[in-house]
């Protein structure tokens, strides 16, 4: 950490007694030049070459003045190149020594006013940190950011797009090693239809997520022939084979045909979505025939509509998976309600009943479903 900046009136700096002293390698550069951001940007005038050798941990590593010289004219020129700006003050009166700071005015951050859209994809992209330290900061970001007015319409903007793809669970790395190496691998595998677990020796070729599941594409070898696998219906550890390039892969692997049957048949739900809401499920919906339920058939928008229930736009929607459709449409919250069919709207109400039920600190485990 860097020490603490020191207004140069107030005379030599001194490092805190609780600063670690130097490595034998050395403060790393990266450290270096964050520790001279923060005590150029926190001093109240400017700091001396001598202040920033004494006072910023990192440069008190250089064996020599000239080595010192050398390294701090160095990190200047690498600070400014990436839009740092630093200035450079006369010591005025009597001293010719110069100091050094960060121009404040033009290095702040402006206030950040975000449209609902924006604030959107923003937030689509915070819900690809799935590590647990960082989710808690985008958590916390996400917040700041939604008080700034944006409201819960952003929300809506991605939400249709949002990832809803279930942890891959331990089989995950070792089965993208192999597939990388082309290693074969050996598995216990719970049979969906009877639940019966069997040893499987297989030739990886692809992994891939479908239906909010992630899935082995390869080569069965005592089947004989390509077969797909569920990730968490792999019981135990995988089991890698020690020889690279054990096998090939063929040419034209038709990842999205092997898994076509995977994610289910066509379904059509049927919505009630609040006025200019939803837009992602909106643009999914199917045309109804004209009259249908106070459908006019006027084209465009409306032909894509099922009328009105309760003040709300009635939609017709396909989807495929329903555990990965009702975890969307359990994400707009009081904005969409389910009619149709039953099974969806029990699944989307025990989501929704589940997420009310949770503390902050269980908000982690919202939306899990049973693996279909």
């Amino acid at each position: 950490m860097p020490a603490n900046p020191v207004d140069p009136a107030s005379g030599p700096p001194v490092a805190a007694p609780s600063d670690p002293a130097p490595s034998s390698r050395g403060t790393p550069p990266a450290e270096r030049l964050l520790n001279l951001v923060i005590a150029l940007v926190n001093t109240s005038a400017s700091m001396t070459k001598q202040q920033v050798r004494a006072g910023v941990a990192g440069y008190g590593d250089a064996p020599s003045t000239e080595a010192f010289e050398r390294m701090f004219e160095r990190d200047k020129d690498t600070l400014r190149a990436l839009g740092i700006p630093i200035v450079t003050v006369d010591g005025g009166g009597h001293s010719d020594e110069v100091g050094y700071r960060i121009d404040n005015d033009a290095y702040a951050l402006g206030a950040v006013d975000l449209t609902p859209a924006e604030l959107g994809v923003v937030a689509l992209a915070a819900q690809l940190w799935s590590d647990k330290t960082l989710r808690t900061d985008m958590s916390r970001a996400m917040t700041k950011l939604r008080a700034a007015g944006a409201g819960e319409v952003a929300g809506d903007a991605v939400a249709g797009l949002a990832p809803r793809v279930r942890a891959a669970g331990d089989a995950y790395v070792p089965l993208l090693e192999a597939v990388s190496e082309r290693r074969d691998v050996s598995f216990r595998y719970r049979a969906a239809s009877t639940g019966q677990e069997l040893t499987r020796h297989v030739e990886p070729w692809r992994i891939a997520a479908r239906g909010s599941g992630w899935y082995l594409v390869g080569f069965d070898r005592a089947r004989g022939a390509a077969r797909v696998f569920r990730l968490s219906r792999i019981a135990g550890k995988v089991r890698v084979g020690s020889q690279a390039g054990a096998f090939d892969v063929p040419d034209a692997v038709d990842v999205d045909a092997m898994l076509g049957e995977r994610v289910g048949v066509p379904q059509r739900a049927r919505l009630a979505v609040v006025p200019e809401r939803a837009q992602a499920l909106r643009a999914r919906a199917v045309p109804v025939a004209d009259g249908d339920d106070g459908s006019h058939g006027n084209g465009g928008q409306d032909a894509r509509r099922a009328g009105r229930h309760d003040g709300r736009d009635l939609l017709e929607v396909e989807f495929r998976s329903l555990s990965a459709f009702a975890d969307e449409v359990a994400g707009y919250g009081p904005a969409v309600v389910v009619l149709a069919p039953p099974q969806l709207r029990a699944d989307v109400l025990r989501r929704l009943e589940a997420a009310a039920g949770l503390d902050a600190g269980d908000a982690g485990t919202a939306g899990e479903a049973t693996d279909g």
